[in-house]
């Protein structure tokens, strides 16, 4: 784990190797200073020598003041050494989360990767500060301060040698109870998150239903939840304070005891008994930054764990030896496809598919709800692998192209219809950064955007608002349309991305698709039977089987699926009409 996270330290190593080495030579000005201040009690205060007094008294100022810029170089060092970690540290996980495929992504819930990526970032940030910092200054002045402290009377150091065990053996049993806490409290803040996001994210839905008590409660469960537990692990962190609070004063009442004894009888100096006063308090100092270390590398480390699973999750899609760069024609072939989303050929979505779409072809599917629809269209640009069997574009298996290239020839308008924050033509763009501006209208006119978007003031420079929730879900979906278009994609797949339209709209833009981009193979998964009966093929999918091919007239008189949809959806309406 560790090995894993140093990685991300990167340009930040030379601040990071800088940090302990300023603390070290401070740590050196504060054990000095005790020294300079016994001599000038007893060599200079007792005997009344004020030229000794100036001149110790000079140079115990001048390691204060060097103590003093060597801490604030530390600081400094520290804080841009532990930032710079923890942005490297986002930087890391947000690029291989780009590289998860839709399988690894299942693995973690969206509110875990924000929360991996914010507060258990911070958690590592804060500890690796502590560590470079803290860590690295409190053993160096426990060890120099016990020599210090052997080196004026070994009797009193013998004090330290008894009570560093006792605490050492209490930390660590604290330890032991408190980390399996830790890591039920960050699972509880994902549920916590995954709430939040949803809440906000539906916020119309619960607002239409009423549901703000509801959800409300839900919050408060949750978050009562981790304080429970917050206030468990805390108790027992609670118990550090105790500990440390009595080895102090166990030390410093045995100290004072002891020491008062041998200044009597004159085997200690008073200056020595001051300098040994200063070192009890390094030593214990020392022992209560340790201390606090050691509560934050407790608690930083679930996060460090849940922060490395991300860092060392490996997309199961990856590009083969030699891939292919270029793809011939949108031709799509499935040739006994298997699909299992858990790789478990007893529980498959997808059974024995055997399809063959010729390039340039209208192809229509359509079944129940369930029915894998969705599933058979994602492994066209590799989104996921098949199972078994295999998906051919262009005559080529999938695997075998480089994914980027394949994804590029590929455009895919999903069920639930995305927009960024950003005008019109920044939302457009994404499917041709490079696209001019007749470009982006021609691709409008054909998904049938052109109109409404000169509707608004702005035009094409028209604000979307985060998720396009200042528009209407069928203009939502054209400006997808037209996005995709863009990419001038070989294969265009459209998962019920005009269910949000009226059906005039839609077969505008089945017509346009068909006479402006005719080269291009386009897959029509919907639920309207006016949506698809115009195509050259129609695929019925039942329980991941395909149940029926052909055109609607053929599947009218073969297949009862298409019978029973045509017969609700078309003789429905003419019923309604009279």
């Amino acid at each position: 784990m560790l090995k894993r996270l140093i990685k991300s330290v990167r340009e930040y190593k030379r601040d990071s190797i800088l940090t302990p080495i300023m603390m070290t030579f401070e740590v050196v000005m504060d054990v000095i200073i005790p020294i300079l201040m016994a001599k000038i009690i007893d060599n200079g205060i007792e005997p009344g020598d004020m030229n000794y007094i100036w001149k110790m008294g000079s140079i115990l100022i001048i390691a204060a003041a060097a103590s003093f810029l060597f801490g604030v170089s530390s600081g400094k060092l520290a804080a841009r050494a532990s930032a710079g970690f923890a942005k490297n540290l986002r930087h890391d996980m947000y690029y291989n989360i780009q590289n998860f495929s839709f399988s690894n992504i299942d693995k973690f819930s969206t509110a875990s990767l924000i929360t991996r990526m914010t507060t258990d970032v911070t958690n590592v940030q804060n500890a690796y500060q502590m560590v470079i910092r803290m860590l690295a200054r409190a053993p160096m002045m426990l060890i120099l301060a016990m020599i210090m402290t052997f080196n004026i009377n070994v009797r009193l150091g013998f004090i330290f040698v008894f009570v560093v065990p006792i605490l050492a053996v209490g930390l660590f049993g604290i330890a032991i109870k408190v980390h399996p806490i830790f890591v039920r409290v960050f699972r509880r803040y994902d549920n916590l998150n995954t709430v939040v996001e949803e809440n906000v994210r539906s916020i119309r839905v619960v607002k239409s239903f009423v549901n703000e008590d509801y959800e409300n409660e839900k919050f408060h469960e949750r978050s009562t939840d981790i304080y429970n537990n917050f206030v468990k692990a805390e108790k027992m962190l609670a118990f550090n304070n105790p500990l440390m609070q009595l080895c102090i004063y166990t030390c410093i009442l045995l100290i004072s005891w002891l020491g008062a004894k041998m200044i009597v009888s004159r085997t200690m100096t008073t200056g020595e008994m001051m300098s040994i006063f200063a070192y009890t308090m390094q030593i214990l100092n020392s022992l209560m930054m340790i201390s606090m270390v050691f509560v934050m590398i407790i608690i930083s480390r679930t996060s460090a764990n849940r922060i490395v699973e991300v860092l060392e999750e490996e997309s199961d899609l990856r590009n083969s030896n030699n891939p292919i760069f270029s793809v011939k024609d949108g031709s799509v072939e499935f040739d006994h496809v298997d699909f299992s989303y858990i790789k478990d050929e007893n529980k498959l979505c997808l059974k024995d598919i055997n399809i063959s779409i010729n390039s340039g072809e209208v192809v229509g599917i359509m079944g129940g709800t369930g029915s894998a629809k969705t599933t058979l269209i994602h492994l066209i640009p590799r989104l996921y692998d098949v199972t078994g069997g295999s998906v051919k574009i262009g005559g080529i298996d999938v695997r075998d192209y480089d994914m980027d290239t394949l994804r590029n020839e590929v455009a895919v308008v999903l069920q639930k219809n995305v927009l960024f924050s950003g005008t019109i033509k920044d939302n457009l763009r994404w499917g041709n950064e490079d696209a001019s501006d007749e470009e982006l209208i021609r691709a409008c006119e054909i998904a049938q955007a052109d109109d409404f978007i000169r509707s608004f003031p702005e035009g094409y420079d028209t604000y979307i608002e985060q998720g396009g929730s200042n528009i209407s879900g069928g203009q939502k979906q054209r400006l997808c349309i037209a996005r995709a278009l863009l990419k001038e994609p070989k294969i265009l797949i459209l998962d019920d991305s005009t269910s949000a339209v009226d059906t005039k709209t839609d077969a505008l833009i089945r017509k346009a698709l068909r006479t402006e981009i005719p080269n291009t193979t386009k897959i029509i998964i919907a639920q309207r039977i006016s949506s698809v009966e115009d195509a050259d093929k129609i695929i019925i999918l039942n329980d991941g089987r395909i149940d029926g091919i052909g055109t609607s007239e053929e599947l009218l008189k073969t297949n009862r699926i298409y019978q029973e949809i045509y017969n609700s959806q078309i003789k429905g309406a003419l019923y309604d009409g009279k």
